[in-house]
């Protein structure tokens, strides 16, 4: 049996219990926990429900107010570009494309005339090089971070000098009855064709792409700053029907305000947003989309006219790649049939009369300069090369030469650029002035709603004192 040991007892007979144990030390609790504890406590109470329901709802109609001006601010940026930056640079590029081509063509009619070579067709192709070399150094200004676009203006800016030697040797040559000049400006050709017209063709499609890019980025619908609006306003109905099943009160003017504003400037974010986008893709579909298909077309058109010029320059010395045919007459039946479909395709995106009368102008020049080549193409090719040189250049006895018709047609198309690039600056600016005033106003409301809520809240609050 075992013997358990007792303490031994005191004096008087009376036991003494053992020591209590310590008490545990008190439960530390983080500023998170004693927050939520506070707000739970605070909801068991209709006051303290009601300041987490304004709480909440201001918080909901400032969050709505700042999505808004930063979505609306972006798309305002974006469209700002678009007017402003891209287009330009679109704008820009396409004239350089179209600079050089026309100062090829140029220098190659100014070749055919020779000696006679008229002073305004000489200064024809010192303002197309000049042209082009001062929207190089806009653009390398202003293609911002683009690699590629860069690329390629180092590429005319290093071509370009070249290509003008090239010419001055040639003109030199041919003043001096060389028949190495015709040699020099063959490979002035082929210099500008094969490095700086597919440099510039790049470098527009480059800057074209970024224009598409502020396009798509000014049209995207603002959907984050709708969504809100719509679950702001959902709130605050909540708030006024659980405010009018408590109190018996239609209205709660505070409240209401708020919802008022919120009304606005969801709806004043829709149908601005709407406009904006309709005007933006109007200068889209109606403006860049036929300024695109004209300058091509246009660019057609010099190509053929260098080609016509060069066939007689080079008299069948080059051969296409069936090494029957000249080259420079193949290039030219190809670019009358691209300038052919671009017409045809300028005239569908025409909208109104002022952009259609010129493209008629210039389907009507077109009809007459293959006429025109044609005859002087069968000069040319019985050996009479003195009775197609006039018929190609013209002269005081032959005005009606296929180089007028040429004329008539560059003219037209130049009109109808002017006057597409109008309709475009027109509708993207309207877009931009349909987002104008957005993002100042959809934060003043903001302020405005969340401190409505509040007072309206803290009316009822004042009820409970």
């Amino acid at each position: 049996m075992a013997i358990t040991s007792r303490a031994p007892a005191p004096e008087g007979g009376v036991s003494v219990p053992p020591p209590a144990p310590s008490a545990a030390p008190p439960r530390r609790v983080t500023a998170w926990a004693e927050g939520v504890e506070r707000l739970r406590e605070a909801a068991t109470t209709e006051p303290g429900r009601l300041r987490i329901i304004g709480a909440a709802l201001a918080a909901l109609i400032v969050l709505f107010g700042a999505v808004s001006v930063g979505e609306i601010s972006g798309r305002s940026t974006a469209a700002e570009d678009v007017v402003g930056h891209s287009q330009p640079l679109s704008a820009d590029a396409a004239s350089i494309y179209r600079s050089l081509a026309d100062a090829d063509t140029t220098s190659s009619s100014g070749f055919l005339l020779g000696a006679q070579e008229p002073r305004e067709v000489r200064r024809r192709y010192e303002k197309d090089i000049a042209n082009a070399s001062r929207l190089l150094v806009s653009a390398a200004a202003n293609t911002g971070g683009s690699k590629d676009s860069r690329a390629q203006i180092a590429l005319l800016s290093e071509q370009l000098p070249r290509y003008t030697g090239l010419i001055e040797q040639a003109r030199a040559a041919n003043r001096q009855g060389l028949p190495l000049g015709g040699a020099y400006l063959r490979y002035a050709n082929e210099q500008m064709t094969t490095q700086l017209l597919p440099a510039a063709q790049r470098l527009y499609e480059a800057e074209t792409g970024r224009l598409y890019t502020d396009y798509d980025d000014a049209r995207s619908w603002p959907l984050a700053s709708l969504a809100a609006g719509l679950f702001a306003l959902a709130a605050l109905v909540w708030a006024q029907r659980r405010n009018y099943r408590r109190t018996n009160r239609v209205f709660n003017h505070g409240l209401l305000a708020a919802t008022a504003a919120s009304v606005v400037v969801l709806l004043w974010l829709a149908v601005g947003h709407t406009v904006a986008r309709s005007s933006l893709s109007e200068a889209r579909a109606n403006g860049q989309e036929s300024l695109k298909v004209l300058n091509d077309a246009r660019i057609a058109s010099l190509q053929a006219r260098a080609g016509e010029n060069l066939t007689l320059v080079a008299r069948g010395a080059v051969l296409a790649e069936d090494k029957k045919s000249d080259k420079y007459d193949v290039d030219f039946t190809k670019n009358m049939k691209e300038l052919d479909s671009g017409l045809v395709a300028a005239l569908r995106l025409a909208d109104d009369s002022a952009g259609r009368a010129p493209l008629t102008r210039a389907s009507e020049g077109v009809k007459q300069w293959k006429q025109r080549h044609t005859a002087a193409r069968e000069a040319d090719l019985k050996g009479d090369y003195e009775a197609a040189l006039p018929q190609v250049v013209g002269d005081k006895d032959h005005k009606d030469s296929s180089g007028a018709a040429f004329d008539t047609v560059d003219a037209s198309l130049e009109q109808a650029v002017a006057h597409e690039q109008q309709q475009f600056t027109r509708a993207a600016r309207d877009g931009l002035g349909a987002l104008g005033g957005l993002v100042t106003g959809a934060a003043a409301l903001a302020v405005v709603g969340a401190a409505a809520a509040l007072l309206g809240i803290g009316r009822r609050l004042s009820e409970y004192r």
